[in-house]
């Protein structure tokens, strides 16, 4: 089946032939009294509703196992949590704020070497080493929307024996399947894409290989980041408006991104595979469309400020993915956590904006920003 049909497939595990799924609130549930046996036990080890979310976060992504965590660091930290002391793991400078946190606060601690890279793309086997463990990549990149080759890096990491690990948060998949590609495990913050409105905090992992899968579920319950089940129907159901929603998004971030590449207030568009003609070529192959998230600088003679205060429609706030178009400045909001030196590097500059498009109407989209172009540059 297709991806819009599986997203709204929910499994029908009611008695009563509920074609929603019911919130199974229990935390604990009834064993067998003679074999202390039962497919339930504790709530933080397994819960139908968790349960019911996690066959459908597999599913979309056409994956064997699925999982759902309370956040998407929960998510990112259970993954990591399979690395053991000595091992390395080769990062892209542009990681999420709170991915590159992980590693520059928790990694020492835990004997573990986190390496960036500017274009993890361009690596070669001479840049791995017996510790190399994983590859942890996030293409697009975020802010910066750098592409690497999911294929070429899946084989690059599994001739030396590492796993490599994407995060499909920009993407989801609908518009990118790296398992498909060769990806060991595929990690989201499901609190963008998948959950939609900005109303819920949430994460997945998924992956084809028993073994890895074995190890996640571990991490699910000695640290005990699982989703609680009211939460996980309320993802379930927002899911099934997923294909549908991400799709208009796409459409209305491609008509701003034209848009704004012909304006004379804007400097720079950063957009999926716009870097250079060979990420280019790369994210058409592998991906479906350019996502929702983008960003841009404006040029000289424009006003930030002003720019910012004069738009109507989008929040100036955190996250992305949400109905509702969102702007932020990641050297000071998501990105925070890096250091001055580490943001140049990745190339997230003080003036950046990232947009997070939403499903308004496009010509009000377009109307907001050509008034905002306008306002700034008169300041």
């Amino acid at each position: 089946m297709h991806i819009d049909t599986r997203a709204i497939l929910a499994p029908r595990t009611s008695e009563f032939g509920a074609v929603v799924p019911p919130v199974h609130l229990s935390s604990t549930f009834e064993l067998d009294i003679d074999t202390i046996d039962g497919d339930y036990a504790y709530q933080r080890g397994s819960n139908p509703s968790r349960g019911d979310l996690e066959s459908v976060i597999a599913n979309l992504e056409e994956a064997k196992h699925g999982f759902a965590f309370a956040t998407g660091m929960a998510a990112v930290s259970s993954v990591l949590s399979l690395l053991s002391p000595g091992d390395e793991v080769l990062f892209s400078s542009n990681v999420y704020g709170g991915t590159f946190r992980y590693v520059e606060k928790i990694f020492p601690r835990a004997g573990l070497t986190g390496t960036f890279f500017d274009d993890l793309g361009s690596i070669t086997s001479a840049d791995l080493s017996e510790k190399t463990r994983m590859i942890f990549v996030e293409t697009p990149g975020n802010p910066t929307l750098r592409v690497v080759d999911i294929e070429r890096l899946a084989k690059l990491a599994h001739e030396h024996g590492a796993l490599l690990v994407i995060d499909n948060t920009f993407m989801t998949a609908v518009l990118q399947r790296p398992l498909d590609m060769g990806a060991d495990l595929v990690v989201q913050s499901a609190t963008k894409f998948l959950g939609g409105h900005s109303d819920l905090l949430a994460g997945a992992v998924t992956t084809n290989d028993a073994e890895l899968a074995e190890n996640i579920r571990l991490s699910q319950k000695v640290f005990g980041g699982v989703l609680e089940p009211f939460t996980s129907i309320r993802l379930l159901q927002a899911i099934k408006t997923l294909p549908l929603r991400i799709t208009r998004q796409q459409e209305n971030a491609e008509k701003l991104v034209a848009y704004l590449r012909e304006h004379p207030g804007i400097q720079t568009v950063l957009s999926a595979g716009s870097f250079s003609e060979h990420e280019r070529e790369i994210h058409e192959r592998q991906a479906a469309g350019i996502g929702a998230v983008f960003s841009f600088e404006l040029a000289e003679g424009y006003d930030l400020k002003t720019f910012l205060h004069a738009l109507e429609i989008p929040s100036f706030a955190v996250s992305l993915g949400g109905v509702e178009s969102l702007m932020s400045i990641p050297a000071t909001m998501s990105h925070d956590g890096m250091t001055q030196a580490a943001r140049e590097r990745a190339g997230i500059t003080d003036t950046l904006v990232r947009f997070s498009v939403g499903i308004e109407n496009i010509n009000d989209l377009l109307a907001d920003f050509d008034q905002a172009l306008d306002a700034a540059k008169n300041s």
